[in-house]
């Protein structure tokens, strides 16, 4: 691929500091075919994007695309699967590939094209799985497939591909979901390509749901995606990227019925000597209501009409503005303000959804020119928030104040006294002139979001996106109790106001596992209504569970709280406790931010001394570094922190972010992080002052004891051949396989327990068994595993075309 092609990584690093983009995979191992007569050829790497390991090569196949069609059914799920593959090699390839079923999968039926002609198969159970997986480690002497420990599989032949030639391989299955308190989960598997030296060119995911239930809400903890509603009982998501690394499985909750909404997920590790208090995630997913029946609201948009505004981005102001009106419910009210030198008002009250049209007509005439009087237009736009209803008051600006009262405290002060309780805040900042500590602190103070466009952008379409969010307000003022635990350090704070078609996401801490039962209280047309969810569960133990979202919940937590340190400290200054926090989650959690961008150049300290010390010369630097309110860099360090603390997915690992020097040098697997220091991959849990490694021979008894121990440190040692992974307090260190007669230790570990609902249930249509390896067949001794796509080739056979 040419340099050129890798240009988005660089824009890319400003993404890894917010956390949020997030990547795709595809799903499969492949291992390069053998040599040909003449002998392998060199191992290909572009150099700055080189890991700092011994690099595993290139994969022997391009991936033309990756696309997935997901239709799921009053629980049944139908994912059909696309791809087309390239074989850039002098030679011929084929190969027995294996498909790794999503964890707790129970398949019905399952088919498999080449070139749209069937290909029999043969579904192998978990059990058998692990030990084609645990021989081929063996085998390879690559640890790479030891990720997939517990997860049934599919195994398939595939026809050769010629020099220069392309295959396309679809696949379909069918598989029933679970559904636990109404929430409904899709996994599709596609965190198989984490050492792949290239990004895939395209993968799209489209889901359509349909179900005879209300569909209250899709949420996706793994990836951002897109919802378009059809009713109340159909919703169709997508999710596309172009040039996308791997990192993790794609995942969907569905959330569905009738009443009131509210899931609980936990994750906790009892042998984390450090810390180990749970983590948890409630998605609050309100009931579809028409609008006829939906709480009343006032509205009020203020526009920001001075001489800068002039232009497009005015045009697409008032197209906003225009959308607004046209999204209003029968029962709202509203009024229009515009400001420049002075403030205009469409109307001396809050008018109905009658007076519209005529709303209409005043934004049409309205133009831009003279200066930014932003105290006034707040001022006046408050004596209209003054009912019981919600209110939500849009403020856009593209300046700084140039007019009347200009200092920043005054225009907080005297806003903040006149403001009711109730009143919501939303503020646009429309390119880079503006004051993002004003902004900021009025979306803060008055229970808001800040939201920044850049110039480039659309401001019509974000505005319209956002409004589409907030248009049917469920309930409002939430409070949220826990009892049977406590529960701190919970995110967003202060919890946002329930919309229909969206739901909140609250991530936080609890201390003790067990029973709970969850009270949510709010505001309904002044009213306060209160809603009790009993007998609900946080965990005692989660490190036995084979996968899904809740191994990312402490990161996504960690995301969010190091938002709102960062927040904080930019509004208020830094303190160094604060910056100690940020340090501490920044190098456990592998999440880069301005006090460890550094990070991504240089090796990552362990221990406490050294991260206590990084964050006292933290401290220090931020006294001397000047105040920065508006231009390019506080527009996005605004935007990044914003992003942070509303993250609604896990974070990408900072090594499929940047992929430049030695950034690749951090490694994510599960809720560990892993750092390439002095030749191997070491977790940052590892103090080097306070533990000495057992050291554990490559490939020993005691290698595969630690590795069937728990699948998430199976996941960590997939990491490579030299890895220091900390387990119950303890560290272990795999060193290079021992020599006849060294000693090797014997582990007490904690007793593996298998995950649930792991067995694959096979249709009967499966029973052919798949061809074997030719024998005598062997691979070029400095080829590993290569993570490529859908499919994992177990076994490939080469041939030199003739």
């Amino acid at each position: 691929m040419a340099k050129s092609s890798w240009l988005w990584i660089v824009p890319l690093f400003v993404v890894l500091f917010l956390g949020i983009a997030n990547p795709v995979q595809a799903d499969g191992i492949i291992i390069p075919p053998p040599c040909p007569p003449e002998g392998c050829p060199p191992v290909p790497c572009i150099p700055e994007f080189c890991p700092p390991v011994p690099p595993r090569p290139l994969s022997q196949l391009v991936i033309r695309y990756h696309r997935v069609s997901v239709t799921i059914e009053n629980q049944l799920a139908t994912t059909r699967v696309d791809q087309v593959f390239y074989n850039p090699n002098s030679w011929a390839v084929e190969g027995v590939y294996l498909f790794p079923l999503p964890a707790g999968a129970v398949v019905n039926e399952f088919k498999l094209w080449v070139d749209d002609q069937p290909v029999e198969g043969k579904i192998l159970n978990a059990d058998e799985a692990r030990r084609i997986y645990e021989e081929m480690v063996r085998s390879l002497k690559d640890p790479g497939l030891l990720e997939y420990i517990g997860r049934g599989a599919v195994q398939a032949r595939v026809f050769p591909i010629e020099p220069g030639g392309e295959r396309r391989i679809a696949l379909e299955y069918q598989q029933v979901l679970l559904t636990e308190n109404d929430l409904m989960r899709y996994v599709y598997p596609l965190n198989t390509e984490k050492y792949s030296a290239l990004p895939l060119e395209e993968v799209s995911i489209e889901v359509q749901i349909r179900d005879h239930r209300v569909i209250r809400s899709a949420y996706s903890p793994t990836h951002s995606i897109r919802s378009e509603r059809f009713g109340e009982n159909e919703v169709a998501i997508r999710y596309e990227e172009k040039n996308i690394l791997p990192d993790r499985d794609f995942e969907l909750m569905i959330s569905l019925g009738e009443g009131e909404g509210l899931h609980l997920l936990s994750y906790r590790d009892p042998g984390d000597v450090q810390d180990s208090d749970g983590f948890f995630l409630m998605l609050l997913a309100p009931r579809i209501q028409a609008p006829e029946t939906a709480i009343p609201k006032d509205v009020i948009f203020v526009l920001d009409r001075s001489g800068s505004m002039d232009g497009v981005k005015f045009q697409q102001a008032k197209q906003a503005l225009e959308y607004v009106l046209s999204r209003l419910n029968p029962q709202d009210r509203f009024n229009l303000l515009s400001f420049s030198n002075q403030v205009e008002v469409f109307a001396p009250e809050m008018e109905g959804v009658e007076a519209i049209p005529q709303a209409q007509k005043w934004v049409a005439g309205l133009s831009a020119a003279d200066g930014t009087n932003i105290h006034r237009a707040l001022l006046d736009a408050v004596q209209f928030a003054q009912s019981q209803r919600p209110t939500y008051l849009i403020f856009l600006t593209d300046g700084l104040p140039t007019v009347g009262i200009t200092d920043r405290e005054q225009i907080l002060d005297d806003f903040a006294r006149q403001a009711p309780r109730g009143l919501r805040l939303f503020v646009f900042g429309v390119g880079y002139d503006v004051d993002t500590f004003l902004l900021d602190e009025l979306a803060s103070a008055h229970h808001g979001l800040s939201l920044y466009v850049r110039p480039e952008e659309d401001l019509n379409q974000a505005v319209a996106g956002f409004f589409e969010k907030i248009s049917t307000p469920v309930l409002t003022d939430l409070t949220l109790i826990v009892e049977g635990t406590e529960v701190y350090d919970v995110y967003p704070q202060p919890l946002p106001d329930l919309f229909v078609g969206s739901q909140v996401v609250i991530t936080g801490r609890y201390r003790q596992p067990g029973k709970v039962t969850v009270v949510l209280s709010g505001q309904i047309s002044g009213e306060t209504r209160t809603y009790r969810f009993p007998s609900l569960s946080l965990k005692e133990d989660s490190r036995f569970e084979a996968g899904g979202s809740e191994v990312g919940l402490p990161r996504l937590w960690a995301m969010r709280k190091i938002g709102y340190l960062l927040e904080q400290i930019r509004l208020n200054g830094a303190d160094p406790e604060t910056i100690a926090q940020i340090v501490r989650l920044s190098i456990r959690y592998g999440i880069i931010t301005p006090y460890t961008s550094y990070l991504v150049t240089e090796p990552m300290p362990l221990g406490a001394e050294a991260q206590s010390k990084i964050a006292e010369d933290a401290y220090q630097q931020s006294l001397s570094m000047p105040t920065v309110v508006s231009g390019e860099e506080a527009f996005n360090r605004s935007m990044q922190e914003g992003a942070m603390k509303s993250a609604e997915a896990v974070p990408m690992s900072p090594s499929e972010g940047v992929r430049k020097g030695s950034a690749a040098s951090i490694r994510i697997s599960g809720n560990r992080t892993f750092v390439w220091k002095e030749n191997e991959w070491v977790d940052t849990l590892f103090d080097p002052d306070r533990m000495k490694p057992v050291e554990i021979p490559f490939l020993s008894n005691a290698y595969f004891q630690l590795v069937q121990s728990d699948p998430q440190v199976a996941a960590a040692l997939a990491l490579g051949e030299r890895v220091l992974v900390v387990v119950g307090g303890k560290a272990y260190r795999v060193v290079p396989m021992a020599e006849e007669g060294m000693p090797v230790p014997t582990l007490e570990l904690p007793t593996p327990m298998p995950p649930k609902n792991t067995d694959i249930i096979p249709p009967p249509v499966f029973t052919p068994e798949v061809e074997k390896s030719s024998p005598g067949i062997e691979l070029c001794p400095s080829i590993g595993l290569i993570p490529l796509s859908i499919l994992v080739a177990l076994t490939l056979h080469a041939r030199k075309r003739k």
